[in-house]
């Protein structure tokens, strides 16, 4: 099967947080879209919540044809799919739901068209298992919100082919997003093993009592993070090997860090070091609401993004 017919309509399977963010990207970029869910009041939910992600879509900056009348909703998952040059599914994170919701979504969509989930640890085999057309089935993992971050983890399954990797990858990154082709199916994917890996350190420091919550959090966001948003950990490593670069880091750098590596910790999570944490985070909040904090947090991406696109489009990560 080719993979190659140009993307159109896009329906959106699951409309919860992931899936009104996703609806909100793909109407800024001039698709059509067709959500479906089965929750009751989720196309007033979904509406509420693309008007609200619409200021900063358009800060960001809008495609030619960007428009939330675009967007239609029907609960009946038959009719949302039966013309979708694209799925986009969101739905619950269990195996057994998603094997069920794949063979159904596989028997109404049309054939050639690709259908890829935002699953954020179910690999792709396990929800094509029960697929007649298992070759379209892939992840689109994207990070929260969709709508502002840019990384999208492309991923296939054992049966997934080649060609729809590929289109998945030219139509992610059409789109503005940063597509990565993940390689081999891992739990977690990548990006949230990353995330993993750090925050098993940023645990233990807390539980040796090292640092405070607050203090582990400011050591990631006012040091090592800020050079992150600019440029991956291996080309920073580039820049800190200084006029040698990569080739002075891994001859004189490296061993000490490895030998860092192996004393790195591994908590035992505790009720008590959870209760510590939230006690530490419940003070980092200060009495600010969840959605405020995310209002806050997208609006300093959103003014990160335009500097950066200013600045050449992050040209110093363009080999990441």
């Amino acid at each position: 099967m080719s993979y190659n017919k140009p993307i159109k309509q896009i329906s959106i399977v699951g409309t919860g947080v992931i899936g009104a963010s996703w609806a909100a990207q793909y109407l800024a970029r001039g698709f059509d879209v067709l959500a479906t869910d089965p929750a009751p009041n989720a196309e007033v939910n979904l509406r509420k919540y693309v008007d609200e992600a619409w200021p900063q879509l358009t800060a960001i900056g809008l495609s030619p044809g960007a428009s939330r009348d675009r967007l239609s909703f029907t609960s009946n998952m038959k009719e949302a799919l039966a013309k979708a040059d694209l799925v986009q599914e969101n739905g619950p994170e269990r195996p057994d739901f998603k094997m069920k919701l794949y063979a159904d979504m596989d028997d109404v969509t049309p054939v050639d068209s690709i259908i890829a989930s935002s699953s954020s640890g179910i690999t792709p085999s396990v929800m094509q298992t029960k697929c007649k057309h298992p070759e379209r089935v892939l992840v689109g993992h994207p990070f929260n919100p969709p709508h502002i971050i840019p990384l999208v983890e492309v991923v296939g399954g054992a049966r997934t082919s080649p060609e729809a990797i590929k289109q998945a990858m030219a139509f992610y990154t059409s789109i503005g997003k940063k597509a990565i082709h993940v390689r081999k199916e891992l739990p977690g994917h990548v990006a949230n093993r990353l995330q993993a890996a750090l925050y098993r350190e940023m645990l233990y420091l807390i539980e040796q009592g090292v640092l405070s919550v607050e203090e582990t959090d400011a050591a990631v966001c006012y040091g090592p993070g800020l050079r992150w948003g600019v440029m991956g950990q291996s080309l920073q490593w580039h820049v800190g090997g200084g006029a040698g670069g990569i080739n002075h880091f891994m001859e004189h750098l490296m061993d000490p860090l490895t030998g860092m590596m192996k004393a790195l910790g591994n908590p035992e999570i505790t009720p008590q070091l959870k209760q510590t944490i939230i006690d530490g985070v419940t003070r980092e909040a200060a009495n600010r609401s969840v959605d405020e904090l995310a209002q806050e947090e997208n609006k300093l991406i959103v003014g990160y993004l335009a500097l950066r696109a200013k600045a050449g489009n992050g040209e110093v990560a363009k080999a990441a």
